[in-house]
């Protein structure tokens, strides 16, 4: 049983000596005992502490999923220091904003990286040693090398409620990404929340994570969960539909950890990959709304499940799912996680009752100490101890969540709300139509306008005018799009969350508005 409050490295030297010889990571052809996982952890945490790094500071980790990564990460976290992992996507300058802002004072980089991490470690003032992984980058020691340490390791005095664990930077729509402050005590109490909610089973689950590690619901649920409550997990560095089924048929993965988009570039699978997912109990999406038509298909194909839940970085990130062999709603995220809160609130911080939609606002050990440095933007985020997630949405009379949209992406005509998610829903139910987004134009008679964005499936032959046409058949006027673009694809970060900022910003690069 996992002790919620005590620190991380607590509790993975406590499971490992638990699970010793039992397989923690799959990787490649080679498997990591916990036993291993731990001494390699404990390694690199000695090296941090001979390399200079005290407890509270900051170290950053620029790497590919891989049992590296792992080993990395609660590396990182044994020596009593702070994980800043760094988002793979993102350009030199961008990252050089974060690690400048969290002033870190270590960065691991995968050899991969290498060009980018010798265009802005001049420009980080309070980095003092870069440790490279996989090849030997100049002077820079290397990961390898510091795995092999044989110091003894420190063992800092943590505070779990208020020492950081991590920070994790949050992609904003405007100005500069905030760091989320977790700690020991938001991600051990989240991952037990996950464990409790997903049934999982310590010594038969393996879940495959090939969403980015980096991103906070790989590390909680794919990374973290596994290491702390005895599971195996194999990372994947890159989503390929058909090498990703020949891992899962190679290692008898049994939990699926997916985003919307993946799930429907499965749906194109041909039949004999099928059988490779022979082994997968069910698969859990998160990360953006999953239409129901492609969770109905993937269901029926699959002959599997698909737990659908959310939770923002900000909360560890998991804050709700639907139940794990219990009632499943389409559409729905489903119940709060144990050890969770979540009420509907208005803008005045008024609870709503059911079936009246408002904000999400969440409450329990998971949610962060804050946003780095930003301490009016932390007290704007909250109502008394409730975070405010952005999210509108209600909930039903058996207590089960529904997302109507972020409150930022609702576009409001003629004075009436339209939610850009249910316009989505009867996108992708037209059988020529693979993935769609709805943002909203401002407009000089109407205020705003719905805009859609799609992609059509291969060899599709609609045009953009019977997209239209299907959507006055199936939608009020005021849903309508006004206009359908067809597109070759649509633009997602790292873990396949599409980008309606990025559409938004080309509609005004489109008009000549000025977005300097």
């Amino acid at each position: 049983m996992v002790d919620a409050n005590a620190s991380i490295p607590a509790v993975l030297r406590a499971t490992a000596r638990a699970n010793p010889a039992a397989p923690a990571i799959c990787f490649s052809d080679h498997r990591i005992t916990f036993a291993e996982v731990d001494q390699a952890s404990d390694a690199i945490a000695a090296s941090l502490a001979e390399q200079g790094i005290e407890q509270g500071d900051r170290v950053a980790l620029y790497c590919i999923n891989s049992d590296t990564f792992a080993i990395i990460y609660t590396g990182i976290i044994k020596a009593g220091a702070v994980v800043v992992p760094v988002n793979l996507l993102l350009n030199p300058k961008e990252i050089s904003y974060i690690l400048q802002d969290a002033q870190v004072k270590g960065l691991f980089y995968h050899h991969a990286f290498a060009a980018s991490v010798a265009t802005f470690r001049a420009g980080i003032s309070s980095l003092e040693f870069c440790a490279s992984i996989g090849l030997e980058q100049g002077d820079d020691p290397r990961f390898e090398d510091l795995r092999q340490s044989r110091a003894k390791p420190p063992r800092p005095d943590i505070d779990p409620a208020e020492e950081l664990a991590a920070i994790l930077y949050t992609s904003g729509t405007t100005g500069h990404p905030k760091g989320a402050m977790l700690t020991h005590r938001n991600l051990l109490s989240n991952s037990c929340s996950v464990a409790e909610a997903m049934q999982f089973k310590a010594g038969e689950d393996l879940i495959l994570v090939v969403l980015p590690m980096f991103h906070s619901f790989a590390a909680t649920v794919g990374l973290l969960t596994p290491l702390l409550h005895g599971l195996s997990f194999a990372p994947a560095a890159r989503f390929d539909p058909a090498a990703i089924s020949a891992l899962i048929g190679a290692v008898g993965a049994t939990v699926f950890l997916g985003v919307p988009s993946m799930y429907n570039l499965l749906l194109r699978l041909p039949d004999e990959q099928l059988r490779q997912w022979s082994s997968v109990r069910f698969g859990i999406s998160g990360g953006s709304a999953m239409p129901v038509a492609v969770m109905r298909q993937f269901e029926e194909r699959f002959g599997l499940p698909i737990y659908e839940g959310d939770g923002p970085t900000e909360c560890s990130p998991v804050t709700c799912v639907n139940p794990v062999g219990g009632q499943t709603k389409p559409a729905s995220v489903g119940l709060p996680v144990p050890n969770v809160e979540i009420e509907i609130f208005d803008d005045e911080g008024r609870e709503l009752p059911v079936n009246e939609i408002g904000e999400l606002c969440v409450r329990g050990a998971n949610v962060m100490k804050g946003y780095w440095n930003l301490p009016e933007a932390t007290a704007e985020s909250f109502f008394g101890g409730w975070f405010r997630t952005g999210d509108l949405g209600y909930k039903d009379e058996d207590g089960y969540l529904f997302m109507v949209d972020r409150k930022k992406d609702m576009i409001i005509v003629n004075g009436m709300n339209v939610y850009p998610r249910m316009v989505e829903e009867v996108l992708y139910q037209h059988p020529q139509i693979s993935e769609a987004a709805v943002v909203g134009e401002p407009d000089a008679r109407h205020g705003e306008v719905p805009i859609a964005h799609v992609v059509l499936q291969q060899d599709a032959r609609v045009t953009a005018a019977e997209v239209r046409a299907y959507c006055l058949e199936n939608l009020g006027r005021h849903q309508v799009p006004r206009k359908v673009m067809l597109r070759t694809s649509l633009p997602k970060n790292a873990a396949g969350k599409i980008l309606k900022r990025e559409l938004r910003r080309e509609g005004e690069l489109e008009r000549g508005v000025d977005i300097q």
